[in-house]
């Protein structure tokens, strides 16, 4: 499969990249190219026409990508290529979460609400830090319940979903980490983009699936 293929042959590159020279051409490059080649993967692997589902993710991705690109315009560290970055993946969310909106009466916010909770407290912890660290209570706020809804409504999809929002949720966590607490893991470049990738990866495959059990691929 020729998308499946570009989209392992761009993320090896980009994770080698990130590793070697974070910042780099290469990795900025590949970084920029993540997106569409999972755009190409969902496209080809779903019916015609396109379902709301895949539509939605679709527009997921694309402002996955605008969030990628977009701050590469900016000065590095500025304010206003942070919210170009922020702004783009907030979106993103809230498209991922209607997406998945349909299918809430499977989601564990209906089948096993206890479990909400403590997504909801790790996710707040998290908040609460980051925004005594910067002062930006609102927008830090407003994005942790938009994820944190993301992955409690991809919990009705099923449980390849429910991982990939998980992972996605442990790569903002190690962003957030950094911006916020100046922590810096050992190649954290790298598990941030092999998180972000394998979350996003995951969310299509399941969609993907769904889309196609619902409505076979032709030809």
């Amino acid at each position: 499969m020729p998308a499946l293929a570009a989209l392992v042959a761009v993320t090896l590159v980009h994770l080698v990249a990130q590793g070697v020279a974070p910042g780099g051409v290469v990795a900025d490059l590949t970084q920029v190219l993540l997106m569409p080649a999972l755009a190409w993967l969902l496209w080809t692997t779903t019916p015609d026409p396109k379902s709301q589902l895949a539509r939605l993710a679709l527009a997921a991705l694309g402002l996955s990508w605008l969030g990628d690109t977009l701050p590469r315009f900016f000065d590095d560290g500025s304010d206003a290529g942070f919210w170009a970055m922020v702004v783009p993946f907030l979106l993103a969310q809230i498209a991922y979460a209607a997406a998945f909106l349909p299918f809430v009466d499977r989601s564990i916010a209906r089948t096993r609400p206890v479990l909400v909770a403590p997504c909801v407290a790790a996710v707040l912890a998290v908040l609460v830090f980051t925004a005594l660290w910067t002062g930006a209570i609102w927008p830090v706020l407003v994005y942790g319940a938009a994820i944190v809804t993301m992955a409690v409504l991809a919990t009705g999809l099923d449980r390849v979903a429910t991982v990939g929002a998980v992972v996605f949720l442990v790569s903002d966590g190690l962003i957030a980490l950094r911006t916020f607490a100046l922590v810096e893991l050992p190649l954290h470049s790298v598990l941030v983009m092999l998180t972000y990738v394998i979350a996003q990866f995951l969310l299509v495959a399941s969609i993907a699936h769904h889309d196609r059990a619902a409505r076979p691929l032709r030809g």
